[in-house]
């Protein structure tokens, strides 16, 4: 399987749809904890699906593979390190069993999956961290950020 993983933030919709079309990735999972905010404009949850099913892509909202409030409010206010945030949202995903949950839904099923966050890079975003433990998960995974 290969796992794409992409943001919105600072993209049109150009950049973003086309490399989803162009390697005609199966299905999209949004890994944000919301995603009804003014603030994602053609990546809302009413829009998005409707906009990749025109490229043949189908979309799914994955709340349990995103941290929690408390963990990206203690980011984003600064409360906490980077290190800190990681090892805080492994210990979630673990105790969720999101590996698991992802597994059993899509391996098999979809030859690619990119997951979607908001962040314009992988380095600071969970979407990198949850591809990765899948990827240990699954030995043949390929990681391809967008």
């Amino acid at each position: 399987m290969t796992i794409y993983t992409t943001g919105f933030t600072k993209k049109t919709a150009e950049q973003f749809f086309e490399p989803i079309r162009y390697r005609m990735i199966q299905m999209l999972l949004d890994v944000r904890l919301k995603n009804t905010s003014q603030m994602c404009g053609f990546t809302r949850k009413r829009d998005l699906p409707y906009l990749l099913g025109l490229i043949g892509c189908k979309y799914e909202h994955c709340p349990s593979f995103a941290p929690s409030e408390e963990i990206l409010a203690d980011w984003k206010k600064k409360r906490i390190t980077w290190q800190e945030y990681e090892e805080r949202y492994r210990t979630l995903i673990i105790e969720r069993g999101a590996v698991k949950e992802f597994i059993t839904c899509f391996e098999g099923v979809h030859d690619s999956v990119c997951l979607l966050c908001s962040e314009v890079t992988p380095e600071h975003c969970h979407r990198r961290l949850f591809a990765e433990m899948i990827a240990e998960s699954m030995p043949d995974t390929e990681i391809i950020h967008l």
